[in-house]
């Protein structure tokens, strides 16, 4: 890997003293920005790191200095130093007077794309999201310069802030044969794309953050003309552009559709749910997590498809060792009896290496370790399966079933902490059944977290810290009793001999009416007398909303299924077999 960066010339624009004090750091090389705000003390920052670099405030004086030794500052408040890729960026008073610099090091890495040059060599269009910092605009010049020169394709790059070749009029050397348009004003972007199509017959487009409405579906045309398009977005993950009606065209755009009966009845979803209106316009997406970690999704498509249907993706984590081996792994949310993901790993130019678990066509052999509560459908393949119980046990960690204390061995009484369930009901459900948990309002005391399923789909900051933590999450579908008793009885791991159904009928009958304990005892003679031992449908009398809830909670305890039926004030419930 060959770095490039043209250092000195960015420190000549600074001061003499901070220039000197930065010529002599041990850290030079890895300079990220040097930061000049009018009042405050100048600052220098590094990957890990960020110091000041003298006790005297920048003046006005010093900022002025600078900008008469840099180019002209555009409409998007930035401005370069002719060949070479550093970036000054301006912060402007409400008079448009400058008075703060951003002045950051830019760097030509040959070499950056190692990860994924078999995927720009396929011809597919790829779109590359990651946080600021992480290198994308590094990676997408040297894309640029393999596409050019190793592939000799016609590449035309749109350089809206002269920030991938250089500024000045003469394109930097590391973008090598491609070609350079540059970009009058920010908001024009849309149209030099349209313009370098219609012009000079690009076999390639590069675009560097791509932000706009107009500038998406400049986008999609191009793509729809055949051209190969590589380009940044605003967005850390597809998730992102999924919620972001702005750029949700980048990956086929969102649209909510009305599912007939029958359809919502065998997805087992609502009727009306999101889904893709049209094939992405860039086939192929990569995550920068980190500058040696990026994560690869093949087909966009299916990525986004996964997503709508509440499920998670399963992507191509690529990382590089301090050899420079790339090394690929697909990572299942999927977890065994150990807490270990369940992976398979290959590298370039060595035989695929199969990890225990896997067969030679990449689809999971079933492990006596894992459990499920319910297997989702019949004659589907386990790696289908482990897919869609992604949520069931959370990524991360799982409930080993051969636990006799807490999740990971604990000492009873187990510490949980209760996110989106009832904590009235969860007492109800400790107290009459004396279970050995004690409810936390701290994360950090608690044992294991119970929480609903939807709520830990929508709450990522919640898993980051069970993660960081090490507390396992384990999830239920909704906030009933039912559902509460089974999850705390998992995760005690008691069984059925230990409390009987007497004892666990009595939170049906906690604290209810006459006419609610009719009702349930209507729906448990049903039940016991002729939906098991009959295996008939049974219907019950008319009940109101809450208390066909309770009935439903109840019938939901015999491990039955249940519907309401009928319009008001005659809506009433039928009970099926098992």
């Amino acid at each position: 890997m060959t770095i490039t960066d043209d250092l000195q010339k960015l420190l000549d624009i600074l001061p003499q003293d901070l220039r000197q004090r930065l010529e002599k750091h041990p850290q030079r090389d890895t300079l990220v920005e040097v930061v000049l705000d009018l009042g405050r003390r100048p600052e220098a920052r590094f990957p890990d790191q960020a110091e000041y670099l003298s006790e005297t405030p920048v003046t006005q004086a010093q900022i002025d200095d600078c900008i008469q030794r840099v180019g002209t500052f555009g409409g998007d408040n930035r401005a370069g130093i002719e060949q070479t890729l550093h970036r000054i960026s301006a912060i402007r008073n409400r008079s448009s007077k400058i008075i703060g610099l951003t002045c950051r090091v830019g760097r030509a890495i040959f070499g950056t794309i190692g990860m994924i040059r078999d995927l720009v060599e396929t011809g597919k269009s790829i779109l590359m999201l990651g946080r600021p910092g992480v290198g994308k605009t590094t990676a997408l010049r040297e894309i640029a310069r393999v596409l050019a020169d190793d592939l000799d394709k016609r590449v035309v790059i749109i350089d809206t802030s002269n920030e991938i070749a250089g500024d000045g009029d003469i394109a930097h050397p590391a973008i090598g044969r491609a070609r350079r348009m540059q970009v009058a004003h920010p908001e024009q972007q849309h149209q030099v794309m349209i313009e370098a199509v219609e012009n000079h017959m690009p076999e390639v487009i590069v675009i560097d953050e791509i932000g706009t409405e107009l500038e998406a579906l400049a986008a999609r045309t191009i793509a729809e003309r055949g051209v190969q398009l590589v380009g940044t977005a605003h967005g850390n993950q597809i998730e992102n552009l999924i919620k972001n009606p702005t750029l949700c065209d980048l990956i086929g755009g969102i649209q909510a559709v009305t599912l007939g009966d029958d359809e919502a009845r065998r997805r087992g979803t609502q009727k009306t749910v999101l889904e893709r209106k049209a094939p992405p316009t860039f086939e192929i997406a990569v995550e920068m997590l980190e500058r040696q970690r990026w994560v690869v999704h093949e087909s966009v498509a299916d990525t986004v498809d996964t997503l709508l249907r509440g499920r998670q993706s399963s992507p191509q984590i690529r990382t590089v060792d301090e050899n420079g081996k790339v090394n690929m792994t697909r990572q299942l949310t999927a977890i065994n009896g150990r807490g270990q993901t369940l992976a398979k790993e290959e590298s370039f130019g060595s035989p695929t290496q199969q990890s225990n678990g896997w067969r030679a066509t990449g689809q999971m052999i079933p492990l006596p370790s894992l459990s499920y509560e319910t297997q989702k459908g019949s004659g589907r393949s386990e790696f289908d399966r482990l897919l869609d119980e992604s949520f069931d046990d959370y990524n991360g960690f799982d409930i080993d079933s051969t636990r006799h204390a807490g999740p990971n061995g604990e000492d009873l009484p187990l510490h949980v902490y209760p996110y989106g369930v009832s904590r009235s009901q969860l007492e109800q459900v400790i107290d009459v059944l004396s279970l050995p948990v004690v409810l936390t309002k701290d994360i950090d005391s608690a044992d294991a977290i119970l929480a609903l399923r939807s709520h830990v789909k929508n709450h990522a900051k919640l898993r980051q810290m069970a993660k960081a933590r090490q507390v396992p999450i384990h999830m239920i579908k909704s906030s009933t009793l039912p559902q509460i008793t089974r999850g705390l009885r998992r995760l005690l791991n008691i069984d059925d001999p230990d409390i009987s159904d007497n004892r666990e009928l009595q939170l049906f009958l906690h604290s209810a009416s006459d006419d609610e304990i009719d009702a349930l005892e209507e729906a448990r003679l049903a039940v016991e007398q002729i939906v098991i031992p009959k295996g008939q449908p049974v219907e019950l009398l008319p009940r109101s909303p809450q208390v066909r809830k309770m009935q439903h909670e109840l019938v939901e305890h015999y491990r039955l299924k249940s519907h309401s039926f009928g319009e008001e004030p005659n809506r009433r419930l039928r009970i099926y077999p098992a």
